[in-house]
């Protein structure tokens, strides 16, 4: 029972020694320090704090709160009455601006009202890859008890030494950066400049400036006529390219205007395409653009040109003129002639580049004729690229029908002098069918055959007929499908 009455004293002791407590702190509370400083450090993310001591006496402890909408949360006390500063590890400041006030304390439990409010810098960083810009932007420091002068935004390039990129007013919290380097990394920190000639620091926020890397070259590899008489394009890009979308234009004429007429895209470093809607009989150009993820062009190409083919008949010439092709990155190695005289293409002159104009005899191709029409194109081909590309073009085709002349002789002098000793009638052209019979006066036939090439040579069976008029008959179908029959004479002149 004794010890019983002693703990209740006790306990009424306590209560009244408390009471006495709170009221001298509510009469006499304990003057609040002045917050003089926040500053984060980039590296580590923690914070350090100074601040005044307190004007009143017996203070023990002083103590840190995160403040936000007149409420504060204590985060850490420092049992240090002579402690004017104060480093606290935390991550918060990597993440957003915190704000900061602190309290003097007297024991056991006295509290100053909160010190003024100071709240870290927090900077944020973006990129616009389209614009080639860096905004950086954060929140202003407060200018009590320190005045802020100005704020200086520091920068380190791919782990380099921090330098100063900009000094901005205090009015303004935001910073654009337009000169960096591609495909580097790059850091910001905030720096508030204060009047005692110290600073306050932001977070360290890090960016990399890798953009799609643009194509350094295209090449366009031709334009040319494909088997179905339409405008086939090729192009090559530079294999480092990370950029895949393109753009191609046409323009018609030298006067015309590049519209565009596809959004293509690459496969293996390569572009095709095959226009269905050009005009083969004239000039078309052709160049091809990178698009960057902007949608702006940022790499253009070589023109591509098709070449149209020209032919003009005059007396036993044909005459075929081209435009040069254009625009290969190499050079123009040579042009060749591809002539089509009823079996097929077949390459027949080679031409220097210099020239856009060659003259074709007739003559020298009428005994191949053997379809109703003769056929031309040009191919050009390309050296020296400087990619290693060699490029190939094919000419639109120009046709021309065969010349049908069929001229027969009415004299020769089969005495082998080697000078007009055989008969036979002389084609422009190649007959599809072909009879010729040759007879005497006495309808007794002397030669005969089927070979348009055969000649006869004045005999029959290799005995010579004698000098006199003789009888022919000729039966025939020309490449266009005409039949046609004639008869004549043939006159042996002997000279022995």
């Amino acid at each position: 029972m004794k010890n019983r009455h002693l703990y209740i004293i006790i306990i009424i002791f306590s209560f009244w020694s408390g009471r006495a407590f709170s009221q001298n702190c509510i009469i006499d509370p304990p003057k609040p320090p002045v917050l003089t400083y926040v500053s984060v450090d980039p590296e580590t993310g923690s914070t350090k704090f100074t601040w005044t001591s307190s004007p009143s006496s017996d203070i023990a402890a002083y103590i840190l709160y995160t403040y936000k909408n007149g409420d504060g949360m204590p985060i850490d006390t420092v049992w240090d009455p002579s402690a004017t500063s104060y480093t606290l590890s935390s991550t918060a400041t990597k993440y957003f601006s915190v704000s900061y006030v602190i309290a003097a304390m007297r024991l056991p439990r006295c509290t100053s009202i909160f010190s003024n409010v100071i709240n870290s810098i927090f900077e944020e960083v973006s990129i616009d890859t389209c614009k080639k810009k860096i905004a950086v932007s954060w929140n202003s420091y407060p200018s009590f008890p320190e005045k802020v002068t100005a704020y200086t935004v520091l920068i380190s390039a791919d782990g380099g030494n921090y330098t100063e990129s900009g000094n901005i007013n205090t009015g303004d919290t935001t910073y654009t950066l337009d000169d960096f380097t591609i495909d580097a990394e790059y850091c910001f920190v905030v720096r508030a400049n204060l009047e005692n000639v110290t600073f306050s620091r932001s977070n360290k926020l890090c960016i990399s400036t890798k953009m799609q890397r643009p194509p350094q070259w295209i090449n366009a590899d031709q334009a040319t006529l494909d088997s179905d008489g339409k405008i086939a394009l090729s192009f090559t890009i530079d294999p480092l390219s990370e950029i895949q979308h393109f753009s191609l234009e046409r323009k018609t004429g030298a006067t015309g205007t590049f519209q565009e007429i596809s959004r293509p895209v690459s496969v293996n470093g390569s572009v095709f395409y095959t226009d269905l809607q050009a005009d083969t009989g004239v000039i078309n150009y052709y160049r091809l653009s990178a698009i960057n993820s902007c949608d702006l062009p940022v790499t253009i190409s070589n023109l591509a040109s098709n070449m149209v083919l020209s032919l003009e008949s005059s007396g036993n010439n044909i005459i075929l003129s081209w435009n040069p092709y254009k625009n290969w990155l190499g050079t123009i190695s040579s042009y060749k002639l591809f002539v089509n005289s009823g079996k097929g293409f077949e390459e027949k002159a080679v031409i220097p580049a210099s020239d856009t104009i060659f003259v074709q005899e007739y003559k020298q191709i009428m005994y191949e004729v053997s379809g109703n029409e003769v056929c031309f194109y040009i191919n050009a081909s390309e050296t020296s690229n400087p990619h290693g590309i060699t490029g190939e073009s094919i000419s639109s085709k120009t046709c021309i029908a065969p010349t049908e002349i069929i001229t027969v002789p009415n004299v020769f002098t089969p005495d082998n002098d080697l000078h007009n000793d055989h008969f036979r009638p002389v084609l422009s052209f190649t007959p599809s069918e072909y009879h010729l019979i040759i007879s005497n006066r006495q309808s007794n036939i002397l030669f005969e055959t089927k070979d348009y090439l055969a000649e006869w040579d004045g005999s029959q069976n290799g005995n010579p007929q004698p000098q006199g008029v003789y009888l022919w008959f000729l039966k025939l179908t020309t490449p266009s499908g005409k039949k046609i029959t004639r008869t004549g004479t043939i006159t042996i002149i002997t000279t022995r």
